[in-house]
């Protein structure tokens, strides 16, 4: 009897180990870095956004969790978020010079969809190039 629990125990813990290992090993992998990734796409801000206004679906398809690299007019600058043409909303790990407004620029960021409500594409992980 009290060998059974022993085993019993024992074959627990292995499980519970084994569990743990497929689940940090496999299911939890770490960010991507997109400061060190080539950009799939490269494209206007303009362009990016009436891809999105024509038909949000297919630019998903074709944008949605890659690195693309955007370029436009800097129309608007909060803290760590940017506006490119007034349509395209990138967010950035780190504050912004507000001295940017105005201003052409290009940069590189992971395309995370569109917001209908406010008919943005969004870019996280933004990078000035």
């Amino acid at each position: 009897m009290k060998k059974n629990k022993i085993v019993l125990i024992v074959l627990v813990l292995v499980l519970m180990c084994g569990g743990t290992y497929v689940y940090y090993k496999h299911l939890i992998r770490p960010s991507r870095n997109i400061v060190s990734e080539e950009p799939v796409f490269k494209i206007s801000a303009a362009k990016l956004s009436q891809e999105y206004n024509a038909n949000s679906q297919k630019a998903d398809s074709r944008y949605l969790n890659k690195t693309i690299e955007i370029n436009g007019v800097v129309t608007k600058v909060t803290d760590s978020v940017m506006m490119v043409d007034e349509s395209v909303f990138c967010l950035f790990g780190n504050k912004l010079k507000r001295d940017l407004i105005k201003n052409k620029i290009v940069l590189k960021g992971k395309c995370i969809g569109y917001d209908e409500l406010f008919q943005e594409v969004k870019l996280d992980q933004c990078t000035i190039n």
